[in-house]
């Protein structure tokens, strides 16, 4: 019987059509016992293909097709280059020996090349084969440089006889016939068996058009232009044996050598040899004994008093931590959170580990999992028979890679990695690279890509044909219609290898030879070539260091405090006492009324709009309100159809019920309405007599991973523990539809609860030091939900002042400054490269003599005008005020008249523009950049006259003038600009060209005026107005969503000077615009108003861009 031994997948990554899966269902409908996958480079789909064969009952076979440079490169290495020729040579895996060979040489190959690239040479195979069989095919007959027969006898050196097969493939074409002839005659002379294979590429002859998609977008070109670099036929696809049968015929030993040596190929991935590394110990200690002695010391630090309840619930987990052998894991993730607090690193353990009291007692998590009783079965049970995940939350950017590093150092480049990521298509990426290789030209696909983003097949009229016609594509146009087949079947695809945001594996020994590392992206950082669900199931233990944007925003936001705390203090009161996130006053009323009335823009988790329209019902006046909260607006709440009961039970407008008499302990705390994960499991403990185990082994069963089978198996157990408790019927089902529906997207209570505790510091701060958490927030860009032009107009409605950029005294990052106002970093001028930003800021520092130094920086706070000739200063004593000749605006200076001597100025960077040039190596348009945002107006000029001193100073004068020039330091010295100050709306156009936000009015208020007339309301206005009018508003679009919970109605949040106000678009409105709602930053509707219960919404019944000049607005689109 036949059996495939060369099956690539789609882990090939765009080598190949089909996923392993795929492949194996395909197997088993043709009665395969065994196949083998052998994808390029790598063992990258190799643990979905050993779970999906064996469970299919077939024998899982691996290997790899290593790619090979006929030539060493000058350097030494493989020719990854492109210089040498590249070849395949397939392997296969015949021993636990043979495998450790196996990731090695792929380890050796990958780190000594870019990413993505990479070749061995034969002589890399010295000495590393042993465990390993080779198939020589084609390139065996390339004798011009090996000689005739020159490959194979080299390959026979280096593998042995019997460990060497000819393979040959028949694909009905003329040339490769030949071929096969010539590789016949070729394994006779050598006396190599001759082995039939169909060098797999996909599971079925349909996928060859996905296949050859694929192949373009490899090679970066179109179907029209590939020519001979797409398959010639669908031969490649996991054919019948009797196919093969018939197409060998001639050679049916070949057939015989695929069973042959199929059956010698029993080498299973069961048990990789892993093992976590032991932790090291004082003397005459275990690792058991050890933990047992260090959380007794915190447990009695964080319980005070250290009660009767705690110790029990310590002393069970301690117990079955040694029963699993898992002290060690414990003691090295309490190593690195001790690591951090060394380096003053904030570190928060979150998710499953915070049902952990031993974890809370070692000081990784935050949370009581005992005064919140959490479940400690969540976490970790004897009956699931795993390892248990730790998440650890830090800073995002140099501070988590500090730890990441230390990892590394700890444990050994080969026996530390990163988990990897796999990136496959999604929505826009497969809207994008299928359109190219088809040919579509950019703005075709610019608008499929808007329009066949995150759309939900929620209304039966809403068809892939629809959006394609609202894209401006025929849907009878056959290459449309190609387009639509293909989009679908690329869905989900691997498209290559990433690196998880923070998951690390370690390993006792060479990590290398349990799965093949590379080099990836970042410099630094090794990869292995699985995910975290790979490492999961092959029981490869990872610790997560997940960089959260919020939790550096907090740290730095401290430091600002502490550092500083006269300078950032909101009321203007004397300096706080040092501020720490362990000592945040419990349940501040500031806090809470601010949540009530959602101001919540730039607060962690309660920021969305579905947040901010849940939180004036919720109305929280304590932590476990907010625990509630983040965990009330997931897709498992709303799904399952819990929020509104749960919101209605809490205002009184319905009474609290229980499913069941026996589930009212459990469903107490959330009024009879089940919200998070643990509270399911118990429902199954209680209700259905299940061991924390088995609950979590139906958690687990309708979770993201579903199987229908295993969902049915559970589902038949729970309905029989319920049917001993008396539970049948109508209860029955209510308690089993909750499940269900609420496994996939439910939320931990612990995990709920340490994003709480962040959210609930995030909001702390905002409302008591405003200035230091959005200097912080802007220095942490991108993150949340809201651009950076967005949280500067929400700090400006909450009083926070703004001073532009400033070449004489913005830092690289925004600061906060003596008078208490942010200073805008000139991280935010677009096109600034670091480097020179960074020299900007360590400009030497220099005293301008007396009578002299630089002209005061003036600037309208109403309207942002910054044209010297509009401001008039009016000296009063000691102080100035300014007259803005533009908005009639009158204002205090912000310091004194320094004195007539010129005695205590401010030191300067920079004497002139000139001087900028010269010591930082700008650009020209880096420097045309700082002028229209004003970042040069402490020369004396406004933004236009800056325009025009750049172009003299760029330009060289000559050695005639450069004495000349060298001399002119004052700014009377330097001719007029020809050219007009900006106007106002000029001025804000420029400022969101240069930096994405404006410092000055917003785009609205320009225009408001002209809206009034118009009769559109201000969003501070529509609270106030009466519920059901018909209204018209009017703002910048920040956010588009369109979630698949909603039935196709799409939520827009519009922005104007005063707030925010949204917007719900209906599917046939949505539809109807769908090219406004995507593509316009402006928009006007008209609607009706909807007030309910403070939460205020317009529904709109019209709606259509803003026309006029305008400037560009980044939004936060369809997620």
């Amino acid at each position: 019987m036949y059996i495939e031994l060369h099956a690539a997948s789609a882990f090939s990554f765009l080598d190949g059509a089909s996923t392993p899966e795929a492949l194996v269902d395909r197997a088993a409908a043709l009665d395969y016992p065994a196949l083998a996958l052998l994808d390029r480079d790598g063992v990258y789909g190799a643990p979905r293909f050993h779970q999906a064969a064996t469970a299919a009952g077939i024998t899982p076979i691996v290997g790899s097709e290593l790619t090979i440079a006929a030539r060493e490169t000058a350097n030494g290495t493989g020719g990854w280059g492109g210089a040498a020729c590249l070849w395949r040579l397939p392997v296969l895996v015949e021993s636990a020996e043979g495998y450790r060979n196996l990731c090695r040489l792929v380890t050796r190959m990958k780190l000594r090349a870019p990413k993505g690239e990479g070749a061995l040479t034969l002589e890399d195979f010295d000495g590393a084969t042993r465990g390993l069989v080779a198939l020589a095919g084609r390139p065996a007959l390339d004798s011009r440089r090996y000689g005739v027969g020159g490959m194979l006898d080299r390959l026979l050196g280096l593998f042995g006889a019997g460990n060497v097969y000819v393979e040959v493939q028949r694909h009905l074409l003329r040339d490769e016939e030949a071929d096969t002839q010539a590789l016949a005659a070729l394994a006779s002379a050598y006396r190599v068996p001759l082995l039939a294979t169909n060098g797999v590429r996909f599971a079925t002859a349909a996928d060859r058009p996905l296949y050859d998609v694929l192949t373009c977008v490899r090679h970066k070109t179109t179907v029209d232009r590939a020519g001979r670099r797409l398959a010639r036929n669908a031969e490649r696809y996991l054919k019948p044996p009797g196919e093969m049968a018939r197409l060998f015929h001639d050679l049916p030993e070949t057939l015989q050598a695929s069973e042959a040596l199929a059956e010698r190929l029993q080498y299973t991935m069961a048990d990789l040899g892993y093992r976590f590394p032991d932790y090291p110990v004082p003397p005459d200690e275990t690792m058991a004994s050890f933990l047992r002695k260090i959380t007794e010391v915190g447990a009695r630090e964080r319980y005070r008093p250290y009660h009767e309840r705690a110790r029990r619930q310590i002393a069970r987990e301690l117990d079955l931590i040694e029963k699993l052998d898992l002290a060690g894991y414990f003691l090295i993730v309490w190593d690195l959170v001790n690591f951090c607090r060394r380096q003053g690193i904030l570190v928060q353990g979150r998710g499953s580990a915070a049902n952990s009291a031993v974890c809370y007692s070692l000081g990784i998590t935050a949370v009581d999992p005992v005064g919140m009783d959490l479940l400690f079965e969540r976490f970790l049970s004897e009956e699931r028979g795993e390892w248990p995940d730790i998440d650890l939350d830090l800073p995002s950017g140099d501070r988590r890679e500090s730890v990441i590093q230390y990892v590394y150092e700890r444990y050994g480049q080969l026996g530390a990695a990163m988990t990897a990521n796999v990136i496959t298509y999604r929505d826009r990426s497969a809207t994008r690279e299928v359109g190219k290789a088809l040919g579509f030209d950019t703005d075709r696909i610019d608008r499929l890509t808007k329009l066949m983003s995150r759309f939900e097949w929620t209304d039966p009229e809403d068809t892939l044909a629809r959006h394609l016609g609202d894209a401006g594509c025929d849907p009878a146009d056959p290459r449309v219609q190609a387009f639509g087949a293909l989009w679908r079947r690329v869905q989900d695809l691997p498209r290559h290898l990433g690196q998880h945001s923070g998951g690390m594996v370690i390993c006792r020994g060479r990590l290398d030879e349990v799965v093949p590392l590379e080099n990836a992206s970042m410099p630094g950082r090794v990869v292995i070539q699985w995910d975290k669900d790979d490492c999961a199931a092959m029981g490869i233990v990872k610790v997560d260091l997940l960089g959260l944007g919020m939790m550096a925003v907090l740290q730095d936001a401290i430091a600002l405090v502490n550092g500083d705390g006269e300078h950032v203090d909101a009321d203007g009161g004397p300096p706080r006492a040092r501020f720490d996130l362990a000592h945040l006053p419990p349940d501040d009323p500031d806090v809470y009324r601010m949540l009530q009335a959602a101001d919540t823009i730039g607060v962690f988790q309660v920021e969305s709009r579905a947040q901010m329209a849940t939180l004036p019902r919720l109305r929280p006046d304590h932590f476990y309100d907010l625990v509630v909260e983040v965990a009330l607006i997931r897709p498992g709440p709303i799904v399952g159809q819990m929020v509104h009961p749960y919101l209605k039970r809490r205002a009184g407008r319905e009474p609290v019920a229980y499913p069941h008499p026996l589930l009212e302990p459990i469903l107490k705390r959330t009024l009879g309405v089940p919200l998070f994960q643990e509270q399911l499991l118990r429902i199954a403990m209680v209700a259905a007599g299940f061991s924390g185990g088995e609950a979590e082994e139906l958690r687990r069963a309708f979770g993201f991973k579903r199987s229908v089978k295993r969902m049915e198996r559970i589902e038949t157990r729970l309905r029989e523990g319920m049917a001993r408790q008396g539970i049948t019927g109508a209860a029955a089902d209510g308690i089993v539809r909750s499940i269900t529906s609420f496994a996939l997207y439910g939320f931990p209570e612990s995990h709920a609860a340490s994003f709480a505790l962040i959210a609930y510091a995030s909001a702390y701060l905002k409302a008591h030091f405003p200035a230091a958490f959005y200097t912080a927030l802007l220095n942490n860009q991108p993150m949340g939900f809201y651009h950076p032009a967005t949280l500067v107009k929400d700090a400006q409605r909450r009083g926070v002042r703004f001073e532009e950029i400033d070449v004489q005294r913005s830092r690289w990052d925004c600061a906060v400054e003596a008078d208490g106002a942010i200073r805008l970093g000139l991280r935010y001028a677009s096109g600034l490269r670091e480097e020179v930003g960074r020299r900007i800021e360590e400009g030497q520092r220099r005293s301008e003599p007396a009578g002299g130094g630089r002209a005061e920086a003036l600037r309208c706070p109403k309207c942002g005008n910054d044209d010297r000739s509009m401001i008039e200063v009016v000296e009063q004593g000691e102080d100035r005020r300014r007259f803005c000749s533009s908005c009639a605006n009158t204002w205090n200076g912000q310091g004194r008249r320094p004195p007539a001597g010129g005695g205590g100025r401010t030191p300067e960077r920079f004497s002139s523009i000139e001087d900028v040039i010269a010591r930082t190596e700008i650009r020209r348009d880096e420097l045309a950049t700082l002028a229209e945002i004003g970042a040069l107006n402490a020369f004396g000029h406004d933004r236009r006259s800056a325009l025009w001193q750049i172009e003299r100073a760029a330009r060289p004068s000559g050695a005639l003038f450069e004495e000349s020039s060298r001399a002119k330091t004052k700014v009377a010295e330097e001719p007029p600009s020809p050219l007009a100050s900006m106007t106002p709306v000029e001025r804000v156009i420029a400022d969101y060209a240069g930096t994405g936000l404006t410092l000055g009015p917003h785009p609205m208020a320009l225009r408001r005026s002209e809206l009034a007339m118009r009769g559109v309301l201000r969003a501070v206005d529509l609270p106030r107005a009466r519920n059901g009018r018909r209204v018209r508003v009017a703002g910048a679009v920040i956010t588009r969503q369109r979630p698949g919970t909603a039935k196709g109605f799409v939520f827009l949040t519009l922005e104007d000077e005063t707030g925010i106000a949204n917007v719900i678009v209906r599917p046939d409105l949505f539809a109807a615009e769908r090219l406004a709602v995507a593509d316009e930053s402006f928009l006007m509707v008209e609607g009706t108003l909807q007030i309910q219960e403070g939460v205020t919404s317009v529904k709109a019944e019209r709606l259509h861009g803003l026309g006029g000049q305008r400037p560009a607005i980044d939004s936060h689109d369809w997620s």
